[in-house]
């Protein structure tokens, strides 16, 4: 099985079990080894009390991207702590995009960033988070 093949091959694992995710809307758009890009457009019931999206839509397109990212190497990866920066709102009707590449491993941590922009390639989020590998796997890979 080739790098991406298993990339693919852990997102479609992960995704039949992630009711989150696909509950919000969200649809993965590629998956590369250490890299995700998930999608989701912003609904009026994600709307808080300024009439623009609540942050933690946005946190949570950045956190699953993340998380599509540093798993696509069949280890079993969790966020170990998650930072993010708002830059500008996103409206009703806006159609997001949340970029993750891993961009540091090492050992059983990871450092991957997300960029999360809207459908006219404006940034509207920076998320970084650190993942620490857990025990298992995601596919049972026969030696």
């Amino acid at each position: 099985m080739t790098p991406q093949e298993l990339a693919e091959a852990c997102a479609a694992a992960m995704w039949a079990e992630d009711r989150a995710s696909a509950g919000l809307g969200m649809t993965i758009a590629r998956i590369a080894p250490g890299e995700a890009e998930l999608t989701m457009t912003v609904e009026s019931r994600m709307a808080n009390g300024h009439g623009i999206c609540h942050g933690g839509f946005i946190f949570a397109l950045a956190d699953s991207a993340f998380a599509f990212a540093c798993n696509s190497f069949n280890r079993r990866a969790v966020a170990q702590s998650n930072t993010i920066t708002y830059l500008r709102p996103a409206r009703l009707g806006d159609v997001l995009t949340a970029r993750a590449i891993q961009t540091t491993s090492a050992g059983r941590s990871g450092i991957t960033d997300v960029t999360v922009t809207d459908q006219d390639g404006r940034a509207i989020a920076v998320f970084r988070g650190l993942s620490r590998i857990i025990e298992g796997q995601l596919l049972e890979i026969p030696a």
